[in-house]
C-alpha cells in the first residue's frame, strides 16, 4: 500500500484546507474576512470564498423621474452649446430664419421622404452612393432617363427589350426563360416587372432598373453618361404588354396618329445628335405607320438638328455622316450606306 501514500497526504492537505475553524467569520471554513472587489461583499483570507457582508447599506440613490421641466432644460442647454461652438449654423439651431427660408426646409423634407423610391437587391448588386441633386427652387431633379411599364401580363414571345448608348453598343433583353438575359413570366404583371428589373440590375453596365409596381425607371449607372444619349427600345410584335418611355413620351409607334406626334419623337431622337439603330428602327416604324416618306424625314432631320447629324453604323458601330443630296448616311469606314 506504498503507493497510496501521496493519495492519503493529498487527502489530509485537502482535509486541514477544507476544514472548519469555530469563531471565524467565513461561512465555509471559518476564517477571517476582508472587504471583497465587489461592492457589499466579503471575502474570506483564507480560502478566497466571497457572501454578501450582512451589515452593509446601499448608498446608491435612485435617479430622479424625468418631467416635462426638466427636458425642457436640458434641450434649452444643448441649444445653448450648439450655439456657442462651431456648429451654430446647423439647421434647426438658428431660428433667425426668414419666411422663404423656412418654407424652402419644409419642401426639402417633404422631398426626402417622399422623392426616393426604388427597390433592389442589396446581396446582389452594386449600386452607386445616393446623390441627390436639387435646382434653384429647391425640387429635386430627377435621375430617370426612361422607363417601361407592363401593359399586360400576356406575353406570348417575341418581346425584347433594347438598352443602347452610343459607343457603348446595345443590351439585349428578351422574354425568355432559358436565356442569361431572358426574363420570366409571373403570375401576375407585378412579378413580371420584379423579374425584368432582377435581370436588368444583374446584367446591365448601362442603367440601374428601380421597381415601383409594374413601372420599372432607369437611372444611368456611369454619372459621365449623357442622358439625352441614352437609348430604350421596345420590340413587342404580339400586342401591347410592355411600351417604353422616354422624356415624357410613350415610344410606341402604334399609338402616334400626327405629323406633329412623329416630329416630337424626332426631336427627342435628335437630343444629342445621334441617331442609333434602335431609334432608327423606331422612326422607321412610325413613318410606316403615317405614311411618311424618307425625303420628308431627312427634311424634318435637317430642320430640327441641321447638317450634322450622324447616324451610328450597324456594321462598325462608328459615326456615319448625312449626305442631303442622297437622303442617306454614309459610313466612311465602313464604305457603306447606312
Amino acid at each position: 500500500m506504498a503507493g497510496f501514500g501521496g493519495l492519503r497526504k493529498g487527502r489530509e492537505a485537502a482535509k486541514d484546507n477544507l476544514g472548519y475553524t469555530e469563531g471565524g467569520d467565513c461561512p465555509r471554513c471559518g476564517g477571517s474576512s476582508q472587504d471583497s472587489t465587489m461592492a457589499g461583499y466579503l471575502q474570506c483570507t483564507a480560502c478566497g470564498h466571497e457572501w454578501a457582508d450582512p451589515n452593509h447599506t446601499d448608498t446608491r440613490k435612485r435617479p430622479t423621474p424625468p418631467t416635462h421641466h426638466r427636458d425642457a432644460e436640458m434641450i434649452e442647454q444643448f441649444k445653448q452649446e450648439m450655439a456657442s461652438g462651431e456648429l451654430a449654423n446647423v439647421l434647426g439651431i438658428n431660428k433667425n430664419l426668414s419666411g422663404e427660408q423656412e418654407q424652402s426646409l419644409k419642401r426639402l423634407e417633404d422631398k426626402w421622404m417622399s422623392g426616393m423610391q426604388g427597390h433592389y437587391n442589396a446581396a446582389a448588386e452594386e449600386r452607386k452612393p445616393l446623390m441627390i441633386s436639387f435646382d434653384d427652387d429647391d425640387n429635386i431633379l430627377s435621375t430617370e432617363v426612361a422607363a417601361i411599364t407592363i401593359v399586360s401580363n400576356g406575353f406570348d414571345g417575341g418581346e425584347e427589350i433594347r438598352l443602347e448608348y452610343p459607343g457603348r453598343g446595345t443590351e439585349f433583353y428578351a422574354y425568355n426563360e432559358r436565356s442569361p438575359t431572358g426574363w420570366k413570366r409571373g403570375p401576375n404583371a407585378e412579378s413580371t416587372a420584379r423579374s425584368i428589373a432582377s435581370v436588368i440590375n444583374r446584367s446591365s453596365k448601362l442603367v440601374y432598373a428601380n421597381l415601383n409596381g409594374v413601372r420599372i425607371s432607369f437611372d444611368l449607372r456611369d454619372d459621365g453618361l449623357n442622358a439625352a444619349s441614352f437609348v430604350i427600345f421596345v420590340d413587342d410584335p404580339g400586342g401591347t404588354d410592355i411600351v417604353a418611355e422616354k422624356g415624357g413620351v410613350v415610344l410606341d409607334h402604334r399609338d402616334f396618329s400626327t405629323i406633329q406626334d412623329y416630329r416630337n419623337v424626332v426631336e427627342m431622337v435628335l437630343e444629342d445628335g445621334i441617331i442609333s439603330p434602335s431609334e432608327d428602327q423606331l422612326l422607321w416604324a412610325m413613318r410606316e405607320q403615317l405614311n411618311i416618306d424618307e425625303a420628308y424625314h431627312i427634311q424634318m432631320v435637317m430642320d430640327i438638328c441641321g447638317e450634322n447629324t450622324l447616324k451610328e453604323c450597324t456594321s462598325c458601330g462608328g459615326m456615319a455622316e448625312l449626305y442631303p443630296e442622297h437622303a442617306a448616311w454614309y459610313c466612311h469606314a465602313c464604305e457603306e450606306w447606312c
